[in-house]
């Protein structure tokens, strides 16, 4: 099971920073992932980071602004998002996968999301 937690309402310019916090499975066997969805879109792929924390994959929206972390003692993945903008706002969703890394779709472990809205 994921669970995301800390979205909010934040100002254009502003920042958040999401968790996620997992059960029942091996985390740090498991590559995490954020994605987003915004209204009328379809989901897509925001950053990732490798099982022990060593590499990290961004998609060019993100990067520069936002940075992906995990912590394995806590068997919690964040996402620091700095400099918002309006076109972040969508509900963010933390996802895992076991296998080789470098994927940006095909995660088999998703959580519910947290709803992001930055107002410009």
């Amino acid at each position: 099971q994921l669970q995301a937690y800390g979205g909010g309402l934040v100002q254009a310019g502003g920042s958040l920073r999401l968790s996620c916090a997992a059960s029942g499975l091996t985390f740090n066997r498991n590559v995490m992932g954020w994605f987003r969805q915004a209204p009328g879109k379809e989901r897509e792929f925001v950053a990732s980071i490798s099982r022990g924390g060593a590499s990290t994959n961004y998609a060019d929206s993100a990067k520069g602004r936002f940075t992906i972390s995990r912590d394995n003692a806590k068997n919690t993945v964040y996402l620091q998002m700095n400099i918002l903008k309006p076109e972040d706002t969508a509900v963010y969703y933390c996802a895992a996968y076991r296998g080789t890394w470098g994927k940006t779709a095909g995660y088999d472990y998703w959580g519910q999301g947290t709803l992001v809205t930055v107002s410009s």
